[in-house]
Formats: C-alpha cells, sequence, structure tokens
C-alpha cells in the first residue's frame, strides 16, 4: 500500500534497552546513515556503569539519542520524538524523554512478569492507561526476528541478538533512510562469521518489510540534507578527533608522539585509537597505574618527543605530583583530562565539569599550568592540537580538557587542509656555544629544549628548585621568588598568543551567557532562540581557561548581566568572580546529565 511521506527539519532517535541488547550499535549505524545522505548530527550514547548488570534492572539500561537535522544543530535533543526500548527497564528510565504524542515502540516480548518487576512496575504499562499521551506501537520483536531467521540454522540465543537490527530496520523505514550503507557494515563486521552477516541482514530486511507491509505506521519522514561548507567530511566522536589531533601535532612538528596511559572511563579510547597507527610511528604504553603513565610521558618529553598522557579525574589526581615536576622542569607535556561524574570513583559513566577547580589548584606550591577546553566533538581536534602548539612553544604542560558528553558524543566534523593549521615548531637547542638551561626566550620566556646525550648541551632536570640561567639545583630565597614569578609570567604571556574572542550575538546589551566545554550546543542553540524573540544577549564559549584571553573583561563589562552555566557547582564562576570583580550568575547542575535548552531558556527569560 502507498504510505504517506512528510516532510520534516528534524527528528530525534532513542534507542534503549539491555547494556547486551545493541543499542550502541543500531544507534552508531543510524548515526552513519543519516550522516552519509547529508543531515547534521549530534548523539548522545549513554552506558550503564556496571560490567554486567543483570539483565532487566534499571542499572542495566543503556540507551543511544540520536538527533539529525536538515539544519545546523548544536544538540543531540531535549526530548526524542521516537523512543525505542527493548524492556521494561529501558521504559522506565527513559520514557520521562519522550514528547507528548511522540513514538513509542516497545518490544512486547520482553514485557513478562519477571521483567516488570525488576523495572519496578506492579502493572504492565501496555495495557493500563499510563502511555496514553504517546503513539504505541507493541511489536513482537523477539518473535519477528525469529521467525524471519528460522531458517538460518542459528541458536536461538544467536537469533535473539539480531533483534535490534530487526528495530533498525524499522527505523530506517520511518525515516526514509538506504539500509545500504548498514549492510555494508554488517559485512566488514561479521567478514569472519559469514553465518551472522546473513542472519543480521535478514533481521534488517524483515523490519523494514514490517513496516512496509503493516498498518502500523501511517506516515513515513523524510529529512532532507543540511547545508555545509564545501570539503570533505567525516563522522567523528570527541575522543577519535583527539587522537587524530594528536597525531596530526606530531606530524607537523617532526616530533614522535608517546602516549602513556592507564585505562580509566572514559579516556580510554585514547589509547585504544592511538595504537592503532603504529605505522605513523606513534608510541603507546599502557602502564601499570596512572604514575608511571604520566612518568613515561614526562621522561619522552626530557627526550625530544612530544609526551602525552590521559585520563578522567580519579587519574588526575594521581598524577599531579609528577605535572609538578614538568611544569617546574619547563618541559612540553600534554595533559588529557576526559571529565566524568566525581567525586572518587563518582559515576564513571555520565558527564559534569566538576574538574576545573583541580586543574588550576590540585598541584602544591605556586604551579600554573595552561588549560584549553574542547566545546564539542569535533573541536577536541583544534583544541588538543592548540594544546601541543602552546606546550611546545612555551615549553610547558598543557591540560587539555574534554568531558563524556563530548568524548563519546558524535557529529560531522570538515577534515582540515594541513596548509590551514598553524605551524608547530620544536626549535630545539643545537648551538652549544652560549648555552645555558634556563637561558630566556625574551618574547615567550621558554628555556631551550636540549635532547640530553648531545654533547656540550648537558643540563640537570628535577623538581628542586633551579638556579635562574644556570639550572643548578639552589636553595636561595631571593632566586626561588624570581623564578616561580618567571614560571607565572611564562603562562600568563600565552594570552598575547590567543585570537580575539568571539562574541556571538549583540555586541553588547542586556545578557552574556558565558560557557566552556561540553555546555556549549545547549547554551548556542538557547542563545539563537533568545536572539530570534528580539533580545539583546550573546553568547561567549571559553577555548583558553588559563590564562584567560585578554580582551574577555572589556567583553564582559559591555553586558547588563553574565550568567554561566556549568555542570558542577559554579568552578567557573568563581574564576570569574575573583579574576574580573564581575557579580556574575551561576545555573548549575550536578546529575551527571547535561543541560537541556528547556532549562537554560527558562533561566535566560527569568533574567530578562
Amino acid at each position: 500500500m502507498h504510505k504517506q511521506v512528510e516532510q520534516i527539519q528534524e527528528a530525534t532517535v532513542l534507542f534503549a534497552g539491555d547494556s547486551g541488547d545493541g543499542s550502541q550499535t543500531i544507534g552508531t549505524q543510524m548515526t552513519e546513515t543519516s550522516a552519509i545522505v547529508g543531515n547534521d548530527v549530534a548523539t548522545l550514547p549513554d552506558y550503564p556503569a556496571e560490567i554486567q548488570a543483570p539483565a532487566g534492572s534499571l542499572a542495566g539500561v543503556s540507551g543511544f539519542q540520536l538527533h539529525f537535522s536538515s539544519e545546523n544543530i548544536h544538540t543531540p535533543g531535549d526530548t526524542c520524538d521516537v523512543l525505542v526500548v527493548m524492556n521494561p527497564a529501558a521504559l522506565k528510565v527513559n520514557i520521562h524523554k519522550l514528547k507528548t504524542n511522540g513514538i513509542l515502540i516497545v518490544n512486547s516480548d520482553n514485557f513478562a512478569r519477571r521483567n516488570l518487576r525488576l523495572a519496578g512496575y506492579e502493572d504492565n504499562p501496555l495495557e493500563d492507561d499510563s502511555l496514553t499521551k504517546y503513539q504505541v506501537f507493541p511489536v513482537e520483536l523477539t518473535r519477528l526476528t525469529g521467525k524471519a531467521l528460522e531458517a538460518t540454522g542459528l541458536s536461538t540465543r544467536e537469533i535473539d541478538r539480531c533483534k535490534n537490527f530487526f528495530a533498525l530496520g524499522m527505523i530506517l523505514w520511518l525515516y526514509n533512510r538506504p539500509m545500504e550503507y548498514t549492510m555494508r557494515w554488517i559485512k566488514t563486521k561479521f567478514a569472519k562469521k559469514p553465518q551472522y552477516i546473513e542472519s543480521n541482514i535478514l533481521a534488517l530486511r524483515a523490519g523494514n518489510t514490517y513496516c512496509e507491509a503493516t498498518e502500523q505506521f501511517a506516515t513515513s519522514y523524510e529529512v532532507k540534507p543540511a547545508q555545509f561548507a564545501s570539503g570533505k567530511y567525516r563522522n567523528i566522536e570527541g575522543n577519535m578527533a583527539t587522537v587524530l589531533g594528536l597525531i596530526t601535532a606530531s606530524h607537523q612538528s617532526g616530533l614522535q608522539l608517546v602516549y602513556g596511559s592507564y585505562p580509566i572511563t572514559p579516556a580510554s579510547d585514547i589509547l585504544h585509537g592511538l595504537a592503532q597507527y603504529r605505522n605513523f610511528g606513534v608510541v603507546t604504553m599502557q602502564m601499570e597505574d596512572e604514575i608511571s603513565a604520566v612518568g613515561v610521558a614526562i621522561g619522552a618529553a626530557f627526550s625530544g618527543a612530544l609526551g602525552v598522557t590521559g585520563s578522567s579525574g580519579p587519574g588526575l589526581a594521581l598524577k599531579s605530583e609528577a605535572i609538578n615536576l614538568a611544569m617546574i622542569a619547563e618541559l612540553p607535556l600534554i595533559v588529557c583530562n576526559i571529565q566524568r561524574a566525581g567525586p572518587s570513583t563518582g559515576m564513571p559513566t555520565k558527564t559534569e565539569q566538576s574538574d576545573l577547580l583541580q586543574m588550576f589548584y590540585g598541584r602544591n606550591g605556586e604551579s600554573p599550568v595552561p588549560i584549553l577546553a574542547a566545546c564539542c566533538p569535533h573541536d577536541c581536534f583544534e583544541t588538543i592540537y592548540e594544546a601541543c602548539r602552546i606546550a611546545v612553544k612555551y615549553r610547558t604542560p598543557v591540560i587539555f580538557l574534554s568531558d563524556l558528553y563530548i568524548a563519546l558524543g558524535a557529529e560531522p566534523w570538515r577534515i582540515p587542509n594541513l596548509a590551514e593549521l598553524p605551524k608547530i615548531e620544536p626549535n630545539f637547542q643545537t648551538e652549544v656555544g652560549g648555552f645555558e638551561p634556563y637561558l630566556r626566550d625574551e618574547a615567550t620566556l621558554a628555556r631551550p629544549w636540549a635532547k640530553p646525550g648531545t654533547p656540550g648541551l648537558e643540563h640537570r632536570i628535577g623538581g628542586l628548585e633551579k638556579s635562574d640561567i644556570t639550572g643548578n639545583v639552589s636553595y636561595d630565597a631571593e632566586n626561588h621568588e624570581k623564578m616561580v614569578g618567571i614560571r607565572a609570567e611564562k603562562v600568563a604571556r600565552i594570552a598575547e598568543d590567543i585570537p580575539p574572542t568571539e562574541v556571538f550575538g549583540a555586541p553588547e546589551g542586556e545578557l552574556l551567557v558565558l560557557g566552556w566545554g561540553g555546555t556549549y550546543g545547549t547554551l548556542r542553540t538557547s542563545v539563537e532562540h533568545k536572539i530570534d524573540e528580539g533580545h539583546a544577549i550573546a553568547h561567549v564559549h571559553l577555548r583558553y581557561i588559563n590564562p584567560f584571553p585578554s580582551d574577555l573583561g572589556e567583553i564582559l563589562n559591555r553586558f547588563k548581566t553574565v550568567l554561566i552555566p556549568e555542570l558542577n557547582s559554579g568552578h567557573l564562576l568563581q574564576l570569574i568572580r575573583a579574576e574580573y570583580l564581575v557579580d556574575a550568575v551561576g545555573l548549575n547542575k550536578v546529575q551527571g546529565q547535561p543541560f537541556q535548552v528547556f532549562e537554560l531558556e527558562s533561566k535566560i527569560k527569568s533574567l530578562l
């Protein structure tokens, strides 16, 4: 029968089920397909913290939210148009995210009494009136998948694992997406297990045919391609953008990349990603603990390589003494902190921005370190590249901040031309005559970078205070104060190397929304909406947090009110108030979840 096709501007889909139900897999495939057909996309994977949570439990629910559009978008969406749930627990955890009159696709085969009890339901929500405000479509996903694959010879368990592709086939039909890209991925993924190629493709087709042959959905939807600047694009996650940024910095500088790490969520993917690029001269070392991981990176920096280490908040607590060593030894070191909800182990698979003050002050003594923060997945490439440039130019550790929301999210990324990138020039000391290990560059105050073992360039490094110029160990009081001042001034001078701050919206007016990190998309979207309503407001998002841009104070003074939304208790708010004596207003959320656009718009409305 002929089905009506309705053109829409955007859609948000959320897949949810047990961690073994394949929600992440089909969410990623829907994302890749949407990107390939030309939509702008933004994603939010949501993993359970438990490795093997009990099946059907609330703690074991895994989700993947995708927002795709024919217009430029910044967030994975507040609420979803379609929610696909594999069991009652997934429904219980995510039903509040579905819009009124949204489409709810339910694997009704899993709504047996036991699973309902595990999710905390007294009655079956498919049979009472609790879901009347949604368009509910119960589908026997498990039975129908089994029927479609009964001739494959697979076991019942193997067949059951294919039901996620049945669900994906339905969603591809609902939004008029082609199946060919997913089929190609299945053939590559299961190249060594051809029996799974046939079964998953059959399930995918069965889900698509089910929608075509039944009257479940009277309408399908079409989202036209978005308009992008010309260039070559790929879909990219934040951690992979970080990987490629580091490799590019290594290539552009001519420095070998050495990455020392210890596995931790959500930073581990950087280690995994870099390990795949050994053919580019990348050295990855999975160490026995966080301290040795940063130690090997410092050793690499001393020897003339691009030393990098990465972790999350708990690991950075352990690395703090060694970062101090790199700071006082004045060696280029890149420290990646992919933040998650704390304190301590906290909530390892949830997002937060609560490490900012730790990065500023979490070291003993006077220990200033530059801090840069990426704002979205593709921005990780430019930000980590810039962190490498600053570290090499100024001979200092640099902290790169991302967070779980950025690291695991995905969006289109325009692959840059290498000629567009700023130069990274190590400028190793080679001249023996006149060499002193702490003789300063007049502009940057950087000391020479001399490779150990070079005749005539022997010098000391270490954690003890050094004498100005000579680098000899010194306990002189005045020399210590002078060296502390020099190291602080060196970091402060980086502000002169920062481009002018972008102000989106009104150059002056009622309200400035100031943010950093992964809140970018929500803040930009909220400000765009208010500008469209005629308000004189603006948005500034900081990449450079230490030092602040030299023009930031002047920008702040052009607005009556400054609002600083953060996924913490007010870290940037404290820093801005202290530095600029501006009575900024905070909006704080510490729930392990990102801001929703409506939360920002409500706060902006109250201030206006």
